[in-house]
């Protein structure tokens, strides 16, 4: 602020001025950024690098990367396991990647086939999305404890893009070729929304905007989930029941799901509700014993895996599929897809979904991956976060995979396993591949009532982030009201429109906090040069006749009429004493009026072209006192 058009300045050291300074007061001669530079920066810094422009530093640090050092550095900075697998500990640390990454990759196959009926694609492209987002992760990814895979938010989301635009024929009968043309056409339009989204996040890191994250805050992300989490829930009913009903997508789908499936509730299948029940009263338990006991079992108790082959047993030797119509998930084609680029002319269609699933994707990934780094006292690069993720999607789009991210579960059951390094995900993909080589048979007669009660036995951990809300009111309302606002968003319309009516909150709980701010008065502390709030203490000394005010607030059209009142206020000008708000210091607590203001401008981080001017207008304008800033 000191270089505005009309600001005065300090008197220098010989001129005389007109106030009367406190008795003990030392005072200094202004010094300018040069002059700052050379008593106290530092001694090292050689005097032309001070004087080289900066755009001249950027350009030679760009050409010493085209050098073989530089480029030694950039792929150290793009393929992470060039860092730390020189580094590793082997004996100490391959035993836990094992059994962690083996107790994962078990827990994928059952989940990924079960997230895959919630994206309306078949079984198997859950697994395909099990596979590859883990490899390329492992591969590029910064985040040690980090799991990645099929995740319940982000396949909520494909469900609702892909049934929107390969809607299911009215009619509903169809026939084996029919069933079959339309599973192709909802892979493909998944793999193009992954590859969109992974577009967006490679354009995200050309222009390294890793900090875009900041914008989505921890009680958008957590409502986020904790409503996609009910969203999940009431839309796994239909498969729980063994009723077939068109799945709702838009605003009030939760709704709209719940009255389907109250008025088909005569018509469910008593088979499928006893299997249902059957498999919640063995997983829900187990999940909580895994909780409560995790520091006594040596690895978590796989529920899943094994809900899955007993009721795979039970649905073979009862012929369940057969006698009782129980929906199965039949045959999983063996090998993996041939690579295929998705369908281009789709792209400018799925744009819209792509882009929501790319910031959801960035932001758990990475709000995840700083969590666990912060525990275990290493560090993450959210660029480099932005490429692995960007390139998981994007090439496995090219085998029929679903958008992924990192998983809240399968993480904490990774670090709950004794995972210390992305060499995990090789073992989880080697479970995952067994399946796919050779053991896919034997989930021929799995009913897909499990893999629904799957999906919401994993929803456990984002439904007990409710508990947080009396805790989160206590330490501050304006984040329980980001968290409410979101979460009835995203319950009553969707996730995609949730997600953004809670950022566009967030951000005007900001906006509206940065005109909140209270304009300090300041006095001198006796015999130093210091100045603090006079609120502060009352042995503070004040200059007759002036007044030293601190603006610890961004200068901005949205707060330049606050700034002109609390002037005002102090002044004693017009009726912005009777309309600011409440200050420290009223101005007529000295005998004398005010003479001189001096405004201390290095809280104002930032101040835009109405900010500045309205600063010159107090300083030109006609006034009673002077104004320095």
């Amino acid at each position: 602020m000191s270089g505005l058009p009309g600001a005065r300045t300090c008197p220098g050291p010989g001129e005389a001025s007109d106030l009367k300074s406190p008795l003990s007061a030392k005072f200094r001669e202004p010094l300018t950024e040069t002059r700052f530079q050379q008593l106290f920066g530092d001694a090292e810094q050689e005097p032309e690098l001070l004087a080289e422009p900066r755009w001249s530093r950027l350009w030679r640090r760009r050409a010493s990367a085209c050098s073989g050092p530089g480029a030694w550095r950039l792929l150290l900075a793009r393929l992470p396991p060039l860092r730390w697998l020189p580094h590793y500990r082997w004996r100490a640390w391959l035993l836990g990647d094992a059994v962690a990454g083996l107790t994962v990759g078990i827990v994928h196959v059952p989940q990924g086939m079960a997230f895959a009926l919630l994206t309306s694609v078949p079984p198997v492209f859950g697994l395909y999305t099990s596979f590859f987002p883990v490899l390329i992760y492992t591969l590029l990814g910064t985040g040690r404890h980090l799991s990645t895979g099929t995740f319940a938010v982000l396949s909520l989301m494909t469900g609702s893009a892909v049934e929107r635009l390969v809607p299911e024929p009215l009619s509903g009968n169809l026939s084996g070729i029919e069933k079959e043309q339309l599973d192709a056409q909802r892979v493909g339009a998944a793999a193009a929304v992954a590859f969109g989204s992974g577009a967006l996040m490679l354009g995200m890191f050309a222009l390294q905007l890793g900090v875009l994250a900041t914008f989505l805050s921890e009680p958008v992300v957590k409502a986020l989930t904790s409503g996609a989490a009910l969203h999940v829930l009431v839309s796994q009913l239909p498969s729980l029941l063994g009723v077939p009903l068109p799945r709702q997508i838009g605003c009030f789908a939760l709704f709209k799901t719940l009255a389907a499936v109250l008025t088909a509730l005569p018509r469910s299948s008593p088979a499928e509700l006893t299997i249902s029940a059957l498999s919640l009263a063995l997983l829900v338990p187990v999940k909580e014993l895994n909780v409560r006991f995790r520091d006594r079992l040596p690895t978590p108790i796989p529920g899943e895996i094994a809900m899955v082959l007993l009721a795979s047993v039970l649905c073979f030797t009862s012929s369940l599929d057969t006698r009782y119509n129980v929906q199965i998930v039949g045959l999983l084609p063996g090998g993996f897809p041939q690579p295929l680029l998705p369908s281009l002319a789709e792209l400018p269609r799925i744009l819209a979904d792509s882009l929501p699933m790319a910031l959801v994707t960035f932001a758990v990934s990475a709000s995840l991956a700083s969590i666990y780094a912060d525990k275990y006292s290493y560090t993450i690069d959210s660029n480099q976060e932005l490429l692995a993720h960007g390139v998981s999607n994007l090439v496995s789009s090219l085998f029929s995979c679903f958008p992924n991210s990192a998983t809240l579960a399968t993480t904490s059951l990774l670090v709950d396993a004794g995972g210390n390094t992305q060499l995990a995900g090789l073992f989880s993909c080697m479970v995952v591949l067994s399946v796919l080589l050779w053991l896919g048979p034997l989930f021929y007669y799995l009913p897909k009532a499990v893999l629904a009660c799957i999906n919401i036995s994993s929803m456990r951990q984002m439904f007990f982030q409710m508990r947080e809300l009396p805790q989160l009111w206590r330490i501050s309302r304006v984040d329980f009201a980001v968290w409410m606002v979101t979460w009835v968003a995203v319950v009553t319309l969707s996730v995609d429109l949730g997600l953004a009516v809670g950022v566009v909150f967030s951000m005007m709980t900001v906006v509206c906090r940065t005109q909140r701010v209270q304009c300090l008065a300041l006095g001198l502390a006796e015999g130093t040069e210091l100045y603090r709030p006079l609120r502060e203490s009352h042995k503070l000394l004040q200059v007759p006749g002036l007044c030293i005010l601190s603006y610890p607030a961004p200068l901005y059209f949205g707060t330049r009429g606050q700034f002109r009142r609390v002037l005002e206020w102090h002044l004693g000008l017009g009726e912005g004493r009777k309309e600011a708000p409440k200050t420290d210091g009223p101005p007529d607590a000295a005998a004398e009026p005010v003479r001189v203001v001096v405004l201390d401008c290095s809280g104002v981080t930032f101040a835009d072209a109405a900010g500045a001017r309205e600063v010159v207008q107090e300083l030109n304008g006609p006034k009673t006192c002077t104004v320095w800033v």
